[in-house]
Order: structure tokens, then C-alpha cells, then sequence
């Protein structure tokens, strides 16, 4: 597999960092992280309607730009080393492979060509937890009067106060296992949802709780047929957490770089620390962790682009599991180590408002958890190699 950027491919990178460094510095980001919304709304705006970025992986038929998930990857890692506050992941990562993995035509005529142009943001109303399974389906769906009414609620819901799109994921009532659960794509503002954000630790990604009561639906709104609600659920995730291994990737770049300039300039002794052997070797380890993440990422980037390509393929699925849980592990242990390491050797200020060390720590130990621990990815791996015995 060839894993060299293309031309196209180092443009839209370019692009990106010129672009991130006049709109996401560090005072843009505290100042979005503390707004109402949770991001601001005119850098969106640019990134949607100017910028085109949620349009990328959309194919040209539904008013996207036909490219596919690798440009996604290279514009998420962007976005994790600024740690920009934006729908983008929930709206490209979530949302869009939901509905580009689809067999409802409907849906995707109705609903795609909005993200393309813009004119919208989504998310995947699904708790996104250290661990995750059909278990996790939290909403039900009862039969009722030729359609269904769904009740129920979802904890950590990325981006879910703000969106206009929710896919839901819900059970039928007295289903077992993964038979009964069914995709449904609807509007945010239908009666009977109300969304809540929630306060937490990474100020820079909003998360919120979707409540649902009483909202009726019908089969307009499903994403699945009977039966592949689970499978199109299972691979949108691996789908999102090879879009979140790359951002992790970024976070830890950008954790790696804040910390070789301030060593740099950082005396003891009469020279500089980044001179000091031990220094060194611990910034040596960063390196090598940056780059496994970053190798992971890319090679699942692959994957996900061809499985978004080939749905239903049993030998698609099996790489995109296995890629997505090791780019997950790497991406994630290697950030969170490039960001303790930042504030260990900035000294005092690593942790202080002021730097943004404690930022990137912060987005560290959430994504640590988000969409699958790396010991939930472990057993994946485990049983994807082993069997269902390991």
C-alpha cells in the first residue's frame, strides 16, 4: 500500500496549517471553548461554505467534492494540533459515513448535499464511551400506529447540542442482541428531542445529552435495513475512531513541538536544557510515539477509504476492525504520553492557565476514553486474532 501523500494531498494540508494559524491560536480557542456554543460560528462558517471541508469525502452526485476519508484524516490531524473547536468531526467522522454507508437513497439526496454545502452540521446521537457494543444502545423504538416512537437517552453525545442532523441509533423492544437495532436520520429540532451540553474536562469539544420522548417516526427515517442496523453502526465507529486516531495524532505533534520550543529557550547551568542528555532521549521516545501513531493512522485512513468504497465485504470489515482499534491505541497512548511529557518538562508553567500544555493534556485523557479505551481495542484485536476464546 502506497502511504505517500499525493500533490492534492500535501495541498489540502497546506491549505489547512495557513489556514489554522490565522483562525485557531491559542487565544481564538479559549475564546471559542467558552462561548455558548461551544465553537464559533464564523470560523465554521469559513471552514464549511468557504473552505469546502465537509465536502470532501461526499461523492460528486450528492454535491460533495469526491474525494474520500484520507483527506478527512490529514484535515482531522490539522484540527488536533490547533485543537479548534468545530462540528467537523461529528459532522465528517459520525455523521457522513452513517449516511454514505446507507442503502436509503432518500436520505442521503436529502440530507448530503446540505453537509456538502454547509448549510448544516451532524452527529451520531450514540454513547461514546470507553467501551462500546450493541449493549450501548440506550434508545428504543415502539411500534406505533405504521411507524415507531422512540424514548429514551443518550450521555456524551459529541457536538449533539448544537447539530441540526442526528443519526439515532435505537432497539426495538424485546430484541436480543444486535438483530433489533435500527439507524434513523431526523432533523435536531423534531418535537420530542431535547439536548442539554454537559460541563467537562476537555473544554474544547462540547458533549451533550440527547433525550428523546415520544418522537415519532417512520420508515422514511431509517438508515438500515432490518437486521444491518448494528453492522452499519459497528463500522461507522471504527470509521470515527481512525478520524479521532488522526486528531490525536495532531494533539500529540503539536504537544511534541510546543515542548522543543520551550526547551529550547529554556536555560540551566548556563545552556540550554535541550542541550541535556536526559532531555533528549525523553524527547527522542516523543518522536518515535508521534510517528507509530501517525503510521497507524494513515494506514487506517486506507482502510476506511476502501471500505467506504465496498461496504458489505466481510474481508473490508475485518481490516477496518483491526485497523481502527491499532491506529485507536497508538494515537492514543501516544498522545496522552506527548502531553504529560510537555507538562513535565515545561516545569511549574506546564500547568498554569496561561500555557496550553494543560489544554492539550486535558483533550488527551478525554479522547483517551472516547470511542474505545486502548484496552477495549486490545481485546478487539484479541478476539479478531485469537477468536471469541481469547
Amino acid at each position: 500500500m502506497e502511504l505517500a501523500l499525493t500533490d492534492e494531498q500535501r495541498m489540502i494540508v497546506q491549505s489547512a496549517e495557513r489556514f489554522l494559524a490565522q483562525v485557531a491560536d491559542s487565544t481564538a480557542v479559549r475564546t471559542a471553548m467558552a462561548s455558548e456554543r461551544g465553537y464559533d460560528a464564523d470560523t465554521w462558517g469559513r471552514i464549511a461554505r468557504e473552505l469546502y471541508w465537509p465536502a470532501l469525502a461526499i461523492p460528486e452526485a450528492y454535491g460533495g467534492l469526491g474525494l474520500g476519508f484520507v483527506e478527512v484524516s490529514l484535515l482531522q490531524e490539522q484540527l488536533g494540533r490547533r485543537l479548534l473547536p468545530s462540528p467537523f468531526f461529528a459532522t465528517c467522522c459520525l455523521a457522513t459515513p452513517a449516511l454514505l454507508l446507507s442503502q436509503n437513497e432518500a436520505l442521503k439526496a436529502r440530507w448530503l448535499p446540505q453537509i456538502a454545502a454547509g448549510e448544516l452540521s451532524a452527529s451520531l446521537a450514540y454513547t461514546s464511551s470507553s467501551r462500546w457494543d450493541d449493549g450501548g444502545v440506550q434508545v428504543y423504538a415502539q411500534s406505533h400506529g405504521g411507524g415507531y416512537r422512540l424514548n429514551g437517552h443518550y450521555l456524551y453525545v459529541i457536538d449533539g447540542a448544537e447539530c441540526d442532523l442526528l443519526i439515532i441509533a435505537a432497539r426495538t423492544p424485546g430484541s436480543v442482541g444486535e438483530a433489533g437495532i435500527r439507524l434513523f436520520a431526523v432533523s435536531a429540532d423534531t418535537p420530542g428531542i431535547s439536548r442539554q451540553r454537559q460541563p467537562t474536562l476537555d473544554q474544547t469539544r462540547s458533549l451533550a445529552t440527547v433525550t428523546l420522548k415520544d418522537v415519532a417516526l417512520t420508515d422514511e427515517h431509517l438508515l438500515s435495513e432490518p437486521g444491518q442496523g448494528w453492522p452499519l453502526l459497528r463500522n461507522v465507529l471504527h470509521i470515527a475512531a481512525i478520524g479521532l486516531a488522526a486528531e490525536q495524532t495532531g494533539g500529540a505533534q503539536q504537544s511534541l513541538d510546543l515542548t522543543l520550543e520551550y526547551i529550547k529557550g529554556r536555560e540551566q547551568f548556563g545552556r540550554s536544557i535541550a542541550s541535556f542528555q536526559a532531555v533528549k532521549h525523553r524527547c527522542a521516545d516523543l518522536m518515535l510515539a508521534v510517528e507509530c501513531a501517525r503510521s497507524a493512522s494513515y494506514y487506517a485512513a486506507c482502510i476506511a477509504d476502501e471500505c467506504l468504497k465496498v461496504d458489505g465485504d466481510p474481508i473490508a470489515r475485518r481490516e477496518l476492525a483491526e485497523a481502527a482499534s491499532a491506529a485507536k491505541i497508538h494515537a492514543s497512548e501516544g498522545f496522552y504520553q506527548c502531553a504529560a511529557e510537555s507538562i513535565q518538562l515545561h516545569g511549574g508553567v506546564g500547568f498554569t492557565w496561561e500555557y496550553d500544555p494543560h489544554l492539550y493534556f486535558k483533550r488527551a485523557r478525554a479522547s483517551e476514553q472516547l470511542l474505545g479505551s486502548p484496552d477495549f481495542h486490545r481485546e478487539q484485536l484479541a478476539k479478531l486474532i485469537f477468536g471469541e476464546c481469547a
